[in-house]
């Protein structure tokens, strides 16, 4: 017996019969076959199929056909109305894991994916902006929009209209209809496109990696995802929550409104002190929120601090995404048996003899002290928040490494071409190559124009992925520790970074504030 599928069950009838005076017929046989299905499921006479063995058999079945079948449903996702029908998110993991199992090539499918979800959103916008309008018009009221909502999104879409398309295509429902409606309400080309390439290779990649990296431990990996499906739910509450709070306050009339009622519980003996005092911390908080809001919302101040987070998550992600897998410390990943086959059939002397001066600028004494030789400039020039960030992250750096090496206790590789000490996972010379990232970061003002600070930067990157590569190369590390060791260095130095970057917001004053704002 599964109690939770009857509380589905019951919840999904109980939604059916509250929307049954306004829904479509076929969304209430569709709303009570779900709920059909759902006791049925909570019955347990039937159970769900091995996820693992039927992903196994199913890559082994389309093989390089699978470039065609994701490519064909990343292109109908975003087709207004059959992009409601169309699993686009699930295809591209199904494609992660055909690539997983060794079948196809898992940059190929990114790039398919990518150029697939891009297509397909051009040409429902495109199909938007030629009969969007008055399509709306004429069909919208059957649907309830009516013009004025119609107004309202054209409005919406002409002042949030990048954030709309960068959002939307994260969010499934969204996704499907986000593209059409920025064509129908006269959203430029110029602005749609940038915002959607971004979102759709950011999701492409994320969900491809997901099913690549994970696909033999998948069923675990969705276990955990199933567990954070209430936080996320949560969190998507809270933030519309916010959001639907936001907006009415921003009528005049209503804040009059609020405080009249505020001042009349402000009156009464047993809540009034309680009243006070949250409208003396919402004085407070005022300027952290609207920084918070600023900061986090695409398009403002360059997105400093919603880059550093998405590092951060990304980071996290790979780190503890591997702790999860590696589990027994024994079991080799897909990218490790690649990796290792990779290094045997490329061994030459040369390549050798430069493998082993190369990955030396991932020991801790070199790239360890180019960090600090740095964080003493910055600290030098009077960069306090930034030479301290650079610090920080270089000591829970090098405390992350050694306490998940201990923890962990992975074995190494056989036959490494150098000495090694101590455990596998993570790489510390991949997660200490990361700091020439960050040098470079923190030196973009040394450097005049944007050519030269990219130029450093993509050096900064090139060295800690050359590094990453010769610890395979020389056997002394699995992809996986690598990986592991790239994405605790992202991570540690991201968090840093971002509270580097709100102290150093919050420690000036007004003028101050509004010039960051402004940045």
């Amino acid at each position: 017996m599964k109690p939770i599928w009857f509380v589905v069950a019951v919840a999904v009838l109980a939604f059916a019969w509250w929307r049954r005076r306004r829904a479509e017929p076929p969304l209430l046989v569709g709303l009570v076959l779900v709920a059909i299905g759902a006791a049925v499921y909570a019955t347990g006479l039937v159970e769900m199929p091995d996820l693992e063995k039927l992903l196994t058999d199913l890559g082994e079945a389309l093989g390089t056909w699978t470039y065609l079948l994701v490519g064909v449903l990343c292109f109908l996702e975003s087709g207004a109305g059959i992009g409601l029908l169309i699993p686009g998110e699930t295809a591209i993991i199904v494609g992660g894991v055909v690539a997983g199992q060794g079948e196809i090539n898992i940059v190929l499918l990114i790039a398919i994916a990518w150029a697939s979800a891009v297509a397909g959103d051009l040409t429902s916008f495109f199909i938007g902006r030629r009969l969007g309008r008055q399509f709306l018009v004429k069909h919208g009221p059957r649907f309830k929009i009516d013009e004025p909502k119609i107004e309202q999104v054209e409005a919406f879409y002409d002042k949030h209209g990048g954030k709309a398309v960068f959002l939307g295509r994260f969010v499934g429902l969204v996704r499907a209809v986000s593209p059409f409606v920025a064509g129908s309400s006269g959203m430029p080309l110029r602005r749609f496109l940038p915002y959607d390439v971004l979102a759709a290779g950011i999701m492409c990649t994320a969900f491809s990696l997901l099913g690549y990296l994970f696909w033999h431990s998948l069923d675990r990996v969705l276990k955990i995802a199933r567990q954070g499906t209430l936080a996320l739910g949560t969190v998507i509450t809270v933030v519309v929550a916010i959001v639907v709070v936001v907006r009415w306050l921003r009528v005049e009339g209503n804040r009059e409104k609020l405080d009249a009622w505020l001042d009349a519980q402000s009156a009464k003996p047993a809540i009034g002190p309680v009243i006070r005092f949250l409208r003396a911390l919402g004085r407070r908080l005022g300027g952290p929120a609207r920084f918070l809001w600023e900061r986090l919302t695409p398009g403002q101040l360059g997105l400093e601090l919603t880059s550093l987070l998405a590092i951060a998550a990304v980071g996290s992600f790979v780190f503890f995404g591997y702790l999860i897998v590696l589990d027994p410390i024994t079991e080799l990943t897909t990218g490790d048996r690649r990796g290792l086959r990779w290094a045997t059939d490329i061994e030459t002397g040369w390549l050798t003899d430069l493998a082993k001066v190369v990955t030396n600028l991932g020991a801790l004494a070199v790239a360890g002290s180019a960090l600090a030789i740095t964080a003493a400039v910055l600290l030098s020039r009077r960069e306090w928040l930034e030479g301290a960030a650079l610090l920080a992250g270089g000591v829970l750096t090098y405390a992350g490494v050694h306490i998940t090496k201990a923890a962990t206790d992975r074995p190494r590789p056989l036959q490494a071409m150098i000495d090694t000490a101590g455990s596998s996972y993570p790489s510390g010379h991949a997660a200490y190559a990361v700091f020439w990232v960050a040098i470079a970061v923190a030196l973009r003002r040394v450097f005049p124009g944007l050519a030269s600070r990219a130029i450093v930067l993509v050096a900064g990157i090139a060295i800690a992925v050359t590094v990453g590569l010769t610890r395979i190369y020389l056997r002394v590390h699995w992809f996986s520790d690598v990986a592991g060791g790239w994405g605790l260095a992202a991570m540690t130095l991201a968090v840093t970074g971002m509270i580097a970057l709100v102290v150093s917001y919050f420690a000036g004053g007004e003028a101050a504030r509004e010039e960051t704002l402004k940045a």
